[in-house]
């Protein structure tokens, strides 16, 4: 199967798919990280409140941290078995789920392989952009913040394809990313954001 020749025909197939398109060029236009360990604007440090609220976990308190070494000791201390990700995994289960009642399994992974193409070079170059930018001499950094933006794209894509609200967790999250930043995730009562 051809994704370059399939890819139109499956997106006007299926009307649950009218998002897709237009997320992949508001994605491919993202100034990705371009305010890492800078102060945060007040949309910021709404979009983090809103994001730990949406989450179920209103009490974190967003913590935007000033270097690249915290984010480092943060992103390496992330409990991928912690309440909070295991919230963020049940959303992307019932996401999923959601739209496996409109598509079929292939059409999905045909879709998220599309919308992953098109998204990660941009990622990608502005990961290396921002390790230069910051003098981050650590290959570590354009890994762990190229796959965390790659993870916030799928994610941001299942809700469009599910028709979830816009105040959907995963929909904040990304427009942290859209604001330049990288949210790390929720460590105890903190929701750590470079």
């Amino acid at each position: 199967m051809n994704l370059d020749a399939d890819i139109d025909d499956v997106l006007e197939e299926h009307p649950t798919l009218k998002s897709v398109a237009p997320f992949v060029m508001l994605a491919s236009d993202v100034r990705w990280f371009r305010s890492l360990g800078e102060r945060p604007d007040s949309e910021a440090r709404k979009l983090a409140a809103d994001y730990t609220a949406a989450l179920g976990f209103p009490e974190a308190e967003p913590v935007f941290l000033p270097e690249w070494e915290d984010a480092a000791a943060a992103a390496e201390n992330t409990d991928y078995n912690s309440p909070a990700w295991e919230a963020e995994e049940q959303l992307r289960a019932a996401l999923t789920d959601e739209v496996l009642l409109a598509l079929d399994a292939d059409t999905l992974e045909m879709v998220m392989t599309h919308v992953a193409q098109s998204i990660t070079v941009a990622i990608d170059e502005a990961a290396k952009e921002a390790a230069e930018f910051l003098r981050i001499d650590d290959e570590s950094f354009v890994l762990a913040t190229s796959g965390a933006a790659a993870q916030a794209t799928y994610q941001a894509a299942l809700v469009g394809m599910a028709g979830e609200e816009e105040d959907h967790p995963f929909v904040v999250r990304f427009q942290l990313f859209e604001k330049g930043h990288w949210p790390i995730g929720i460590i105890g009562n903190s929701f750590l954001i470079f």
